[in-house]
């Protein structure tokens, strides 16, 4: 499979059929139809097939999907079948959030330390963590082998991260601070920014 070829958007609405197969499982049901889940996740039945049919054929006409089969094929497809550590970088209101939250080691990911460059907050312990500097930053996460990196500094702080996690080695980066990154090609950054979203749901009201 080759990943360029497949539209980013198709990639993007996977996690989305990801957590509702879970809840149905959770549920105990078996199986389930591009109808029944397009239901739970507000996206056409023909949408599901077609995502889904990109990757192979994990359906059978008239039974459906096997709940089961089909998470551990969308685990796979998204590499979420394992454990990646994650760093964060920035130990603010957001950071704290992060490191404390307890959902991510269900869904693929382990938060695996926490830096910032506030000497104050160095040493701090933000529940199991201990703050680390930022100064020894990309020497640590070069030694882990960590690729993937969320960023909640202030935006004027964020491009400099940035390029030193690009010199760490990081290939993924989750920025929640309000401004666009540079990074090469080969480095992935999505953005979330509240303030973005609200302001697109604004539009509605």
């Amino acid at each position: 499979m080759n990943a360029k070829k497949i539209p980013d958007i198709i990639v993007g609405r996977l996690p989305v059929y990801l957590r509702a197969l879970q809840r149905m499982a959770d549920m105990g049901l078996k199986t389930t139809s591009s109808q029944e889940l397009g239901e739970h996740v507000g996206i056409s039945a023909a949408q599901i097939r077609k995502d889904i049919s990109q990757f192979g054929e994990f359906g059978k006409q008239g039974t459906g999907y096997s709940i089961e089969f089909l998470l551990d094929k969308l685990r796979e497809i998204l590499k979420v079948d394992r454990i990646w550590d994650v760093v964060v970088v920035g130990a603010g209101d957001v950071g704290h959030a992060l490191a404390n939250y307890q959902g991510f080691q269900d869904r693929g990911f382990r938060v695996a330390a926490i830096f910032d460059n506030d000497k104050a907050k160095v040493g701090q312990k933000i529940g199991k963590f201990v703050v680390e500097d930022t100064e020894t930053m990309v020497e640590k996460i070069k030694s882990a082998g960590i690729k993937i990196a969320m960023i909640t500094v202030p935006a004027s702080a964020a491009q400099e991260v940035a390029d030193k996690l690009v010199q760490a080695g990081v290939r993924a980066i989750l920025n929640y601070a309000p401004i666009s990154l540079n990074v090469p090609n080969n480095v992935r950054v999505q953005y979330i920014d509240p303030s973005t979203h609200l302001q697109r749901m604004t539009f509605y009201l």
